[in-house]
Order: structure tokens, then C-alpha cells, then sequence
């Protein structure tokens, strides 16, 4: 299991601003994790990053 200073951090950093979606991230299967992690090369600036976080919670 990936621990969460294995995290890219900027991804990291916003899940902990966000409690909700970093429990959400915590339960997921490895494999939706790992999706999640390879999307998160098309972010490309805080802004995206926050907005790409909240959506685990929508």
C-alpha cells in the first residue's frame, strides 16, 4: 500500500487541505489510486491541482 509520503507532493499537499477527499483517496482500491496519481501529469498549476482533489469528493 502507497503511503502517503510516497505521494507526488503538490498532490499531497492538496489532499491534506481537503481531510474529506484524502479519506476518500485512502479507500480506494490500488488500482483507482494509481489511476489517479498517473492523471495527475496533466495538472499543471495549484489551481488544477485543487480543483483535480475536489473532484474525489464530488
Amino acid at each position: 500500500m502507497m503511503e502517503f509520503n510516497e505521494l507526488p507532493m503538490g498532490f499531497g499537499m492538496a489532499l491534506a487541505q481537503h481531510p474529506e477527499a484524502m479519506e476518500r483517496f485512502a479507500g480506494l482500491p490500488e488500482a483507482e489510486r494509481q489511476a489517479i496519481i498517473d492523471g495527475i501529469h496533466a495538472v499543471h498549476s495549484k489551481q488544477e491541482m485543487r480543483a483535480y482533489v475536489e473532484r474525489l469528493i464530488k
